[in-house]
């Protein structure tokens, strides 16, 4: 029996090439007065990481600097939806949030990627997709004691997570692999929301 290929898949990366067009991206600086970047936010639920992602957006844009949000939860109503939480589906949910970010990050938008994110080398993935491209990658480890973490639960996942109504939730089930090195290194159970996020605004307004 003969099998028809699916025509909406590609049959090897060989068959897909790279349509460049003639807007380069140092053009669009310059034209449009935007310089892109992505700001990776990473660190256990409940640490703040959205928090400071939502009033620096307001803040950049009440600026004049074009600044987007790719929340992990959101990704997860559409572009992710049909991921769940292991470790393969967590690569490929970091995956596409890194590639989509690049993307906006490309067209000159300040991205504010905030993900638990947990493992170092899905990390370092996009910072390496993002060096490749010559795009400005600033991860922030948005760090808090799992005890502190779980006090806030402001989605009570950790009460459900000891509960075992949620399974494979990082910090309980799955391990959380802090950054090496981080851009920014914000202790949100020390800090305040308003000082981190002046601290990430700085570091955005240097380069965008």
């Amino acid at each position: 029996m003969t099998v028809e290929p699916d025509a909406n898949k590609p049959q090897s990366t060989r068959d897909i090439v790279w349509e460049s067009g003639r807007v380069t991206r140092a053009m669009r600086a310059n034209k449009l007065q935007m310089r892109g970047a992505t700001v990776w936010f990473t660190g256990l639920s409940g640490s703040g990481k959205s928090t400071i992602a939502i009033e620096l957006e307001k803040q950049l844009v009440d600026e004049g600097i074009a600044a987007y949000r790719l929340d992990g939860d959101n990704l997860r109503h559409g572009l992710c939806r049909d991921l769940g939480f292991s470790e393969a589906d967590r690569a490929v949910n970091i995956a596409r949030a890194g590639h989509a970010a690049s993307l906006l990050a490309d067209a000159g938008i300040v991205v504010l990627a905030s993900l638990v994110s947990p493992l170092r080398h899905d990390r370092d993935a996009v910072r390496a997709l993002h060096a490749a491209l010559r795009i400005p990658f600033i991860e922030v480890h948005v760090s808090v004691p799992l005890e502190v973490a779980e006090q806030r639960d402001p989605k009570g996942l950790y009460r459900k997570a000891r509960a075992g109504e949620i399974l494979d939730f990082t910090g309980i089930h799955q391990v959380y692999e802090e950054p090496i090195a981080p851009e920014l290194f914000l202790e949100t159970d020390r800090t305040s929301i308003a000082q981190c996020v002046e601290q990430v605004r700085a570091r955005v307004r240097a380069i965008a």
